[in-house]
């Protein structure tokens, strides 16, 4: 078995409610993650899919220590880092980065390359001064820009280039674990793919470990070995990437296959529906935070929060009805 690399446990994140409807509450809060599990092995890529609002960019930056924690517990092999500070952080900063999910506004417009990516070398003082240069030389044609790119900024790129720029960032420093925050979701469908293939790429060529945040379950797909699926702040179902797009066993997980667009016409899904939109974080639902917008809800599932509970081997779901997938 692959040693586990990033172990997330029972984590929970929370906003104090300062203004608006529920402000006047006595300790309201938003629960922007609720309890959410998840472990990591050494090179694998594991998928975090969801709606907009289900928590999966908290998630990224809780993990990374960039969002403090109100619960649970981060460990990085083997090391709890939930409480550290930010002296005590820094020598796992250049072990664990991330790739941000605008590649305009993550580069600052008034440096060039040369000093967007040469910056991590001096913040984690790697290698000598006069080296410099030839290694930001070598991060831009490891992620297929030329050397020359170096002198230019960020506004005279495309936004692929853009993007490649902002990896080549995040992979300066030689990280073991990679956050990809939604990285291909302000591309072009056009340059998509491109960026993707870079990224398994440079994750198998340097034995990463990625969590692959998206909302496109077909992305997600194409990159991650497992995928976690997440609802309102909640995991809802967890199993390797072929099984859960073959073999489903949430509701909310079959309804998002079955809004996910196929290149083949003639390919026919079991419509299942999903109804209405994602629940304010504010308020959530009782019992099951799916069952409003659920075909198979039963009257229990207002009352009864389901457990993620195994039901084959690596695959997991929180449902309390067995009899429906």
């Amino acid at each position: 078995m692959t040693a586990t690399l990033v172990e997330v446990s029972a984590l929970e994140v929370a906003f104090p409610i300062r203004s608006g409807v529920f402000a006047g509450r006595h300790g309201a809060v938003l629960r922007a993650v609720d309890q959410v599990s998840l472990a990591l092995g050494r090179g694998e890529v594991l998928g975090l899919v969801g709606e907009s609002g289900s928590g999966k960019t908290t998630i990224g930056r809780a993990i990374l220590r960039l969002l403090a924690p109100t619960g649970g517990s981060v460990r990085f092999d083997g090391a709890d880092i939930t409480g550290l500070d930010r002296a005590a952080m820094r020598p796992f900063r250049r072990r664990m980065q991330m790739i941000f999910q605008d590649p305009y506004s993550s580069l600052n417009p008034r440096m060039k390359v040369r000093d967007i990516i040469g910056e991590a070398y001096v913040i984690h003082e790697i290698g000598a001064p006069q080296d410099r240069v030839g290694m930001v030389s070598d991060m831009l044609q490891r992620v297929g820009l030329l050397p020359d790119a170096m002198d230019r900024y960020p506004h005279e790129f495309s936004g692929g280039q853009r993007q490649r720029i902002g990896i080549a960032r995040a992979l300066a420093v030689g990280p073991e674990f990679v956050i990809a925050d939604e990285p291909v979701s302000a591309l072009d469908v056009s340059v998509q793919a491109q960026v993707l293939n870079l990224l398994l790429d440079l994750q198998q060529s340097l034995g990463l470990t990625m969590l692959f945040i998206a909302h496109d379950l077909a992305v997600v797909q194409y990159v991650s070995d497992r995928v976690v699926v997440l609802y309102l702040g909640r995991v809802m179902e967890v199993a390797p990437s072929n099984v859960l797009y073959q073999q489903p066993r949430h509701p909310y997980t079959v309804a998002l296959l079955e809004a996910a667009p196929t290149p083949d016409p003639a390919q026919r899904r079991r419509h299942v529906g999903l109804r209405g939109e994602i629940p304010s974080a504010f308020n959530p639902p009782s019992g099951c935070v799916f069952r409003t917008r659920c075909p198979h809800a039963l009257p229990d599932c207002a009352r009864i929060v389901p457990e993620l509970k195994e039901v084959a081997p690596g695959h997991s779901k929180a449902c309390i009805r067995d009899d429906i997938l």
